[in-house]
């Protein structure tokens, strides 16, 4: 029996938009024998605390980040999601930011239930804020299990499909940061930035192996390779990019609790090493920053 320790670098709680306190997470996870697991909830630190004592208590090395929404080449870019860990996220220039990009995921929700009921469907914000009791910022998921709650559809990935993409009735836009500046700002925050499922979601052709490069040369340390969005066709050639740019390769879930199917905690994980230099780059980053920055997953079975 292997006794490599599992890594799960991408996970999410209630606070954002998972179904789990970060304790019933951190719980979870060691039932499920992830060894070190990354806290990465949308655009917020607010659960590290508390995942951190549930860590302690449970055995769980903790890597803290957050998962940041952003767009990349201008405002009709794709969005694509950057998780940044070990940051510090009292940094100005990235605080206001991340109030910028929560402010735009609560601001849009009126809009996309005014467009819903204008689909017939009975919705109200109460409806959705009575999923989000835990969340910092209500946003589409919030909206998508409202849905589900009122019977409308069978779970949240069919609401998204149906109503809440890009592309389809009730879609509203959000603030979103910028890509390369944001991948600047967490640097400057003595943090990592590595691209989340980055052909997952977006075209390939809009970040191929180029685009790639030039978010290395602003600081990109680097990309989520092994994830459920990914053909294994896919995760071939980005792990042959991240090879070619020496960017770091990591695995995760992307567990939502039950908000999202078929992302079960481990369902891919991190190699070791690939932690190991993730968490090299994070010493560097930190020590260049000069700033303080919260504690790294500590001992951890290697």
């Amino acid at each position: 029996m292997s006794t490599e320790p599992r890594i799960d670098l991408h996970t999410h709680s209630s606070v954002s938009d998972g179904t789990q306190t970060p304790t019933e997470l951190v719980r979870a996870a060691a039932a499920a024998g992830i060894d070190v697991l990354g806290l990465t909830d949308h655009d917020t630190a607010r659960g590290w605390d508390e995942a951190g004592r549930a860590a302690a208590e449970a055995g769980v090395a903790l890597v803290r980040g957050m998962e940041i929404s952003t767009r990349y080449g201008g405002p009709g870019g794709p969005g694509v999601h950057l998780l940044a860990y070990l940051l510090d996220p009292t940094h100005p220039g990235l605080d206001a930011e991340l109030d910028r990009v929560l402010g735009g995921r609560g601001g849009r929700v009126p809009a996309m239930v005014e467009a819903l009921r204008g689909l017939g469907i009975r919705i109200t914000v109460a409806d959705v804020e009575a999923q989000a009791t835990d969340s910092v910022a209500t946003g589409r998921p919030h909206v998508a299990d409202a849905l589900v709650a009122l019977g409308v559809v069978g779970h949240r990935d069919q609401a998204f499909a149906e109503y809440l993409q890009e592309g389809r009735p009730a879609y509203v836009g959000r603030h979103a940061a910028d890509l390369r500046t944001m991948v600047g700002l967490v640097a400057d925050a003595g943090g990592v930035a590595v691209v989340a499922h980055p052909w997952g979601r977006v075209d390939p052709a809009r970040l191929d192996g180029a685009a790639l490069a030039g978010l290395r040369d602003a600081g990109l340390t680097g990309l989520e390779v092994d994830h459920q969005d990914h053909t294994d066709a896919q995760r071939r050639e980005l792990r042959a990019i991240a090879a070619d740019l020496d960017l770091v390769v990591t695995g995760s879930s992307d567990h939502h609790g039950t908000g999202k199917t078929d992302h079960d905690l481990g369902c891919h994980t991190t190699a070791p090493a690939e932690l190991d230099r993730l968490l090299g780059r994070a010493a560097a980053a930190a020590a260049a920053s000069g700033r303080a920055v919260p504690p790294g997953p500590g001992s951890r079975p290697v």
